[in-house]
């Protein structure tokens, strides 16, 4: 796996996009399977369920509604030439026909967290990622037109490597300060195609 992301990250190769993000996609098919026992689980201790069988069958039928890659800073972009979470969210967004929006900017470059400790990390990561003024109106419309009325949005945050969190942290943050200034909840999650 790590001879792999090498490959596709820090080398270029591109062809490994589809492959690491099928991955992904049985990382997300895992995700929604264990979300979906969990919701079966909680109804079926509910006194009503037997009354309400079919509404609850609908309900637990979980998925994401929106798929957020974790941007990168401008250098990044320059020296790989794409960005490799929005590749990998390009493969499930279209496997599993959830839309994708780049919610998110990098506010300032933060060097290569890989030859960084943990501390480091968290403090790097401190103001790094910003809400994208480019989208703002595509995400207010998308939110009057897909946001479900009885439940948060659930919105996923994709990337390559989880390390220590702290990017998926950072990012979490302004996904939800963002939703909640238009008067919407969200459950968010992460994604990842490898744990380091």
């Amino acid at each position: 796996m790590r001879e792999w992301l090498g490959q596709y990250k820090y080398r270029g190769n591109e062809r490994y996009a589809p492959l690491l993000g099928l991955m992904l996609d049985r990382a997300y098919l895992t995700l929604k399977e264990e979300k979906q026992q969990g919701a079966l689980l909680s109804q079926k201790a509910s006194f009503f369920h037997l009354i309400q069988h079919k509404r609850y069958i609908k309900n637990s039928l979980w998925s994401a509604d929106l798929l957020v890659p974790v941007p990168v800073s401008d250098t990044r972009l320059l020296e790989r030439g794409f960005n490799q979470a929005e590749r990998l969210a390009d493969v499930l967004s279209r496997h599993r026909k959830i839309p994708q929006l780049p919610l998110l900017f990098r506010t300032h470059h933060t060097g290569k967290q890989s030859f960084k400790g943990r501390a480091e990390r968290l403090a790097d990561m401190k103001n790094a990622f910003g809400a994208n003024p480019a989208v703002s109106t595509l995400f207010k419309d998308w939110l009057k037109d897909n946001s479900p009325i009885s439940r948060p949005i659930r919105i996923i945050i994709v990337d390559d490597i989880y390390t220590t969190g702290s990017t998926i942290r950072a990012c979490a943050e302004i996904l939800k300060q963002m939703v909640s200034n238009y008067d919407y909840a969200a459950e968010i999650y992460s994604l990842t195609w490898a744990r380091s």
